[in-house]
């Protein structure tokens, strides 16, 4: 086997454009022999190719069950009814800068398949030369007189050259191009949903603080009337000035809580247009209150259904199907590869004489070079992809168990926070008519000033509490949107790349 292998590294296949002859034939067939024997011979030293296991034990369905018969659909931002909250997303994700970052990469992504698609295709150059040379005369001869030769030579011809891809080790990388490729068009639908969640959130987050300083504008207004109605009792003496003091520090209290919330709108804004790619000097949005927005019920469906409605686990599954494509080509660079390469032309030393027939050369060369000693390079290689591929495996059984647990956060904070919104308003409903109360015995006389303050400080609070469980349930629904992948499927994502032939299914095991 050592012999037939330096015998064809040092005497490469030569195969002339002439008509082989029987004893060529001969030759060639023996050659073609020797090459089957030492590329089976080759083949039993190469490591065995197992496909990454990627079944899943997935739970047949989740703890916390939706009230929605409503399918997620990716039109999810209609669900709130509000026209101004569709739009921004809309505009999001057409000019936020780190989706155009995304779509870059995409771009760059399918160069590198163009690049691995190249390798499996013959190359073809052209060469056009024009030589003048001079020879001295004293190489020539030893002795004078001496007399410098000049010579030309004219040449034009192609080349064409062909790596015969015999064990699939570039049909390999190109199969991993592709599946990177497909991971940069799910990672750019991952990022796409994070964008148009956090432009929820934002929106969400300027309308509670909208509704905050409306609150305090009419808590001010509620502690400025109280303070009005203790200064009258100060005035026939069923007051004292302590009272009064008391009841201004509450009403300092309620003013000193608006400039922050004023900021918390001019900060909101800011980041939402820079979410949407715009610079936030002039930017504004029309709503004023949380009030205008509709929490929706969505459907959770089956755990299974993750596994091809979440972008980031789609992206996860296309970084294996590659780690499995790189892991196959690092196994089958251990086999011996096969060169072609194909001259033709014209060539003369006279430029009258380059274009005629008899100018005509043409050649033929095939070449094998297999490894014999590397210092343990390609073991190593296979070892590297082996050990990426692993990597992969586990975040991906760590990237379906989060998404599980996503869901199942979001749905028990979809059904807390309606209960807790339903609980608070009976809390704002009782502390208003206890205030309604207070007022109305602290006029006649009947009630002391400690349980007035007691009663005003509650009402404030149940307040706030409201506008802050009205914004934890849209912030849940938010969060279930993305849980569920936004309506992102990925049997029917229209990838214009030709998915690679490597092993892609992911086969869940539903526990019953």
């Amino acid at each position: 086997m050592i012999i037939a292998l330096e015998n064809m590294v040092r005497y490469p296949l030569a195969l002339s454009v002439r008509p082989v002859s029987h004893r060529r034939t001969g030759v060639l067939a023996r050659y073609r022999t020797a090459t089957l024997v030492l590329g089976l011979g080759l083949a039993g030293c190469m490591p065995v190719f197992e496909p990454s296991n990627r079944s899943l034990s997935l739970p047949s369905a989740f703890d916390q069950t939706s009230v929605s018969s409503r399918p997620l659909t990716n039109d999810w931002p209609k669900l709130f009814r509000s026209n101004e909250l569709e739009t921004l997303i809309s505009q999001a994700d057409i000019g936020n800068l780190d989706l155009a970052g995304a779509v870059a990469r995409i771009a760059e992504a399918n160069a590198q398949t163009a690049s691995a698609n190249a390798q499996t295709l013959p190359s073809l150059d052209g060469s056009l030369t024009a030589q003048r040379s001079a020879t001295p005369g004293t190489i020539s001869s030893t002795s004078g007189p001496f007399s410098t030769s000049v010579s030309n030579q004219f040449a034009v011809g192609l080349t064409a050259s062909y790596t015969l891809d015999a064990w699939g080790r570039y049909r390999s990388l190109q199969s991993a191009a592709m599946a990177n490729a497909e991971a940069s068009v799910f990672d750019r639908d991952a990022l796409a949903l994070a964008i148009a969640g956090s432009t929820a959130t934002t929106y969400f987050g300027i309308l509670a603080a909208r509704d905050r300083i409306a609150l305090q504008r009419e808590n001010i207004a509620l502690a400025t009337h109280i303070l009005d109605a203790i200064r009258a009792r100060v005035s026939v003496g069923t007051a004292s000035a302590l009272d009064i003091a008391e009841q201004e520090s509450i009403v300092a209290l309620q003013k000193a809580a608006v400039p922050a919330l004023e900021q918390q709108v001019s900060q909101g804004l800011n980041q939402l247009a820079i979410l949407l790619g715009r610079p936030p000097e002039g930017f504004t949005i029309k709503a004023a209150s949380l009030k205008v927005l509709l929490v929706p019920d969505i459907k959770s469906g089956l755990p299974s259904t993750l596994l091809v409605r979440r972008p980031d686990l789609a992206r996860a599954e296309a970084d294996l199907r590659a780690a499995d494509a790189n892991v196959q080509a690092a196994r089958v660079a251990f086999l011996p590869s096969f060169d072609l390469t194909l001259k033709g032309g014209n060539e003369s030393r006279t430029l009258a004489n380059w274009l005629r027939p008899d100018a005509a050369f043409a050649s033929a060369l095939g070449g094998l070079t297999a490894p014999i000693f590397d210092g343990g390079a390609l073991d190593a290689s296979y070892a590297l992809q082996s050990g990426r591929r692993n990597e992969l495996v586990a975040a991906y059984r760590k990237a379906v168990l989060t998404a599980l647990g996503d869901v199942e956060n979001a749905l028990v904070s979809a059904k807390q926070g309606r209960l807790q919104e339903d609980l608070q308003v009976d809390v704002v409903t009782a502390s208003k008519r206890a205030y309604s109360i207070s007022e109305e015995r602290l006029r006649a006389g009947t009630i002391d000033l400690v349980t007035l303050l007691t009663v005003q400080q509650n009402l404030f609070q149940a307040q706030q509490g409201l506008i802050q469980s009205r914004l934890n349930r849209l912030q849940a629904s938010i969060a279930l949107v993305q849980a569920l992948g936004g309506g992102f499927d990925v049997t029917t994502r229209p990838i214009s790349l030709k998915r690679d032939t490597m092993p892609n299914a992911v086969t869940p095991v539903i526990n019953p």
